[in-house]
């Protein structure tokens, strides 16, 4: 009986994930599969760093899945190197008719837009972390809660390199999946333009309010309930730790891999692995859905070695190889 109703709640809360989906391409036109890994991140709780050139719709994209959920918040901070933490968090305002009183910054919101993330300076990088590690923000001697759910998604222009404060792998290690977005196809490319030769607000995409931040949080709980069988924590674990070891399965880019994935990608293969199970209405894991989300989860935790940058080797054909030869016991 037990069974029979998780099918059905995970029937209707796809069901559910599919009208958002369908508000979302309203006005975004293409990016299926950004959409898709975006959805599967909110339910795992995560944070998503998105690479891509400027002119993209990263801004429109988040702004429009902000508004499918009813009573939600959306803030775009822009990163600049005169970027103070306090001008994220908040600070501690005196008045002489008011005395001491609070003013909450712009990341107290459910979807947060880090722009160009990058090119704030290490202090600011940092404070935007921890936040988003602890939800939570202290401001003077008060802590706040962050509200929830709370999704920092940021974005770094791959093309320039002056004036940015790279990320180390801890801080890197910190987000969900990390998403290339790549540009359009030609046909999508021309409905965009028939879209958008007029200004257009986005107001009139018509976005409709579809879900409410209970039911996204009941999804969360969902997900955590998604049945893992011994054999798929296994198969997601043996990846991680072929980037580790390579030479035991011996891997031709064994001498690209500097540092392999740490154990947060073996959390977030499986986590991913459950989202992308319940948005199919199933109440269990495959190896399949290990495979639908590696890319994203481990493409920014596998360090490349001096001669893998040299030779311009990605990390995406690290992971292929190690898809192809890692086999399901």
């Amino acid at each position: 009986m037990t069974e029979e109703l998780n099918h059905k709640q995970i029937f209707e809360y796809a069901q559910k994930l599919d009208e958002v989906r369908a508000e979302i391409k309203k006005g975004i036109i293409g990016q299926e599969k950004v959409v898709d890994l975006l959805l599967k991140c909110i339910l795992c709780r995560g944070h998503i760093l998105f690479e891509s050139v400027p002119g993209l719709a990263k801004t429109l994209l988040v702004s429009i899945v902000s508004k499918t959920m009813s009573d939600s918040s959306f803030q775009r901070i822009q990163f600049t190197p005169d970027l103070l933490p306090s001008d994220i968090t908040g600070t501690s305002v005196y008045e002489e008719t008011k005395g001491f009183y609070i003013i909450k910054g712009p990341i107290f919101a459910n979807f947060v837009l880090a722009d160009e993330i990058n090119r704030a300076p290490p202090k600011v990088q940092s404070a935007m972390l921890q936040a988003m590690q602890e939800r939570e923000v202290t401001i003077g001697r008060e802590t706040f809660a962050l509200p929830t759910p709370f999704m920092v998604l940021a974005t770094m222009n791959p093309l320039e390199q002056m004036g940015v404060y790279p990320f180390s792998m801890a801080q890197l290690d910190r987000f969900f999946f990390k998403i290339f977005v790549d540009y359009p196809e030609m046909d999508e490319e021309l409905v965009i333009i028939d879209n958008n030769t007029q200004v257009k607000k986005i107001e009139e995409f018509n976005v409709e309010e579809v879900i409410s931040p209970q039911e996204i949080m009941a999804l969360q709980k969902m997900v955590r309930q998604v049945h893992l069988s011994a054999e798929v924590k296994s198969y997601a674990i043996d990846l991680v730790e072929a980037t580790r070891n390579p030479k035991k399965h011996n891997l031709r880019s064994t001498k690209y891999i500097k540092w392999g994935a740490s154990p947060r990608a073996s959390i977030f293969l499986l986590l991913g692995a459950k989202a992308t199970a319940l948005m199919a209405g199933r109440v269990y894991a495959t190896p399949e859905d290990i495979r639908a989300v590696a890319h994203p989860v481990m493409r920014h935790r596998v360090t490349l070695s001096y001669e893998g940058k040299s030779r311009e080797i990605s990390s995406d054909e690290i992971i292929d190889e190690i898809i192809q030869k890692v086999p399901v016991l």
